[in-house]
């Protein structure tokens, strides 16, 4: 899943790809490098980021969709508001990437189950202003299982099938870098939810925090894409069905060689 966010200020390349002819261009070059899906965002989840309105939202996301799908592009939609999900998928999105897993808006989980595509449900517990405040765990892997137990519980009384479902563990959201780390290495646990398992590691601060220099200043954002590397090659390892990237090439090449090694292992 290759990212496009039409944002002027996501944590890693916002205002890259604001303009809306840059980011159809960047969405066609993602698929030339090897992406299955082009995920689509119109809101910055960084943390301390604010929210934006539903229309600018839309007016952000709807046309890069449509010109993107009307190229044969496989586009999801990355929203936590319903009513940009239905516009998306109007548009020709084929999947919706709720980082909120239907707890930002409660009409989203019916507004997906009517639409029929698959329904990517993030752990979360809260807002970019507010959700570092929420990293308390006991036991990271089993309370994130827990909470995205309950999560699709809830969308499945809601109209969502089973067979729409895709789980993403959170990553960086409502965690600090040793969660995470423990939430990757959880990854087979998370696997026996029994729905496929969508990772969202690329440039996140805790691979920054991994790389810092020895005055302990983090890696910049756009020189963690190795480790990203390593992590994608780890995820799919361990049975991710998707990683989410910004570099789209080289975790293309990390995935075939973990296929290869499963392969091998049998």
């Amino acid at each position: 899943m290759g990212v496009v966010n039409v944002t002027p200020d996501s944590f890693s390349d916002g205002g890259l790809w604001f303009d809306e002819a840059a980011a159809i261009r960047h969405g066609l070059e993602l698929v030339a490098e090897g992406a299955d899906l082009v995920d689509v965002g119109g809101e910055s989840t960084r943390p301390g980021a604010a929210r934006v309105s539903l229309d600018e939202e839309l007016a952000r996301v709807v046309p890069v969709i449509r010109a993107l799908a009307g190229e044969g592009v496989a586009v999801s939609v990355d929203t936590m508001r319903a009513e940009v999900a239905k516009a998306a998928v109007e548009a020709g999105a084929r999947l919706v990437n709720d980082v909120s897993g239907g707890l930002a808006d409660p009409d989203m989980p019916q507004v997906v189950a009517a639409t029929g595509v698959p329904y990517v449900v993030m752990h979360w517990r809260g807002h970019s202003h507010d959700m570092d405040n929420r990293a308390v765990y006991e036991d990271v892997v089993t309370e994130v299982a827990e909470e995205l137990a309950k999560r699709v519980d809830y969308v499945l009384a809601e109209g969502v099938s089973a067979e729409q479902v895709v789980l993403d563990p959170g990553l960086g959201f409502a965690k600090n870098a040793e969660h995470n780390w423990a939430v990757l290495a959880g990854i087979e646990r998370l696997a026996e939810l029994g729905y496929p398992l969508l990772v969202g590691a690329s440039r996140k601060r805790f691979l920054g925090r991994l790389l810092a220099d020895a005055d302990g200043t983090p890696r910049p954002f756009s020189r963690s894409d190795d480790a990203t590397l390593a992590v994608t090659a780890l995820a799919a390892r361990a049975g991710a069905w998707c990683v989410r990237v910004h570099e789209v090439g080289p975790n293309a090449d990390a995935v075939r060689v973990a296929a290869a090694w499963k392969r091998v292992e049998g």
